[in-house]
């Protein structure tokens, strides 16, 4: 785990040091941005562990009243360990070397709780409880909540999609944006179209084998495509997606009057997309509209488990684990 110096003197008069000195401020956004992302991502459905008998309760969520924020601050203490753990290598890219990780460190992994989420950090991966909720039909996504769209994608979860946006930032997964139109003008009557951006992260299913064993295989396994332009070839076998890597686009934050602001991918449900919906969790790199796609991609049912079946959903983000990880992949 990095050790941050106190700084003296101030930030201003740290920044002002380091220019002159060439050197790295103590308060470098690579350390500020993480704890300032934990506080509005992580610490908000944290606290709703604290205390689940919260006095004030707005449509099954706690809401951001005198009580909530009071009950945030042992969650940041409890946080800390973890987003200093997050921290970006050193210059170079290389992690540093293994070493043994600090009591405080592993506490805090084992004190850790998001309903339905595990992270894994043998396998460095998060794993998201979910269930089959569709062997046969088309596909707009792989995963989404509970109770939303369970017709157009392949598993249901019942976590928290910003429970499991606060699991990949513990493995040092780093949240872009998904798919947005940018004004062109200050009248906004012109606009251009800007790709996602994020940390690519391996999507998997874990199921059962025959053996009753867990095995891991990557979700392109369970998706088959049709081109509804050309009747297909006598004997042909179906064409399998082409990757198993989307991009950590981290959804965003919605305006909620004059309070706080909602995670946007906790209201619709998108949690990992094939369309663009510009609110999910995770998507694929680029805008997809499926209304202009040719080609249409479905779910291979016979490889999955029965309908309703649980199974595992694993995220793992390609970025090297730091030295106190025991890895196993």
């Amino acid at each position: 785990m990095k050790k941050l110096e106190r700084l003296k003197g101030g930030h201003p008069k740290n920044w002002v040091d380091a220019v002159r000195a060439g050197r790295e401020a103590e308060s470098n956004f690579e350390n500020g941005g993480a704890l300032c992302e934990i506080g509005v991502i992580a610490i908000h459905p944290l606290a709703d562990l604290m205390n689940p008998t919260a006095l004030f309760v707005s449509s099954g969520n706690a809401c951001h009243s005198p009580h909530m924020i009071l009950r945030s601050i042992p969650c940041a203490f409890l946080a800390l360990p973890l987003v200093l753990s997050a921290a970006e290598p050193p210059p170079g890219g290389k992690p540093e070397a293994a070493q043994k990780p600090s009591p405080e460190l592993q506490a805090a992994r084992e004190k850790l709780v998001l309903p339905g989420v595990k992270i894994n950090v043998a396998q460095w991966c998060v794993d998201v409880d979910a269930r089959v909720c569709l062997v046969e039909g088309m596909l707009e996504l792989i995963a989404c909540t509970k109770d939303t769209k369970e017709h157009e994608s392949i598993v249901a979860v019942e976590a928290k999609p910003s429970h499991i946006h606060t699991a990949l930032l513990l493995l040092r997964a780093k949240p872009g944006s998904p798919a947005r139109q940018k004004a062109l003008d200050p009248e906004g009557t012109r606009f251009m179209p800007v790709p996602p951006i994020g940390s690519p992260v391996d999507v998997f299913l874990v199921i059962k084998d025959a053996n009753g064993k867990d095995t891991e295989l990557p979700i392109n396994d369970f998706m088959i495509s049709t081109d509804p332009s050309e009747e297909p070839e006598a004997g042909a076998k179906p064409v399998k997606f082409p990757t198993q890597t989307f991009l950590f686009a981290g959804s965003g934050l919605e305006g909620n009057g004059e309070g706080p602001r909602d995670y946007a991918c906790d209201l619709s449900g998108n949690v990992i997309s094939l369309a663009t919906f510009g609110d999910e969790l995770l998507c694929l790199p680029g805008i997809h509209d499926p209304s202009d796609s040719l080609r249409m991609w479905q779910v291979d049912g016979g490889k999955l488990p029965a309908l309703d079946s649980r199974i595992i959903l694993r995220l793992r983000p390609r970025v090297d684990p730091p030295g106190d990880a025991p890895t196993g992949r």
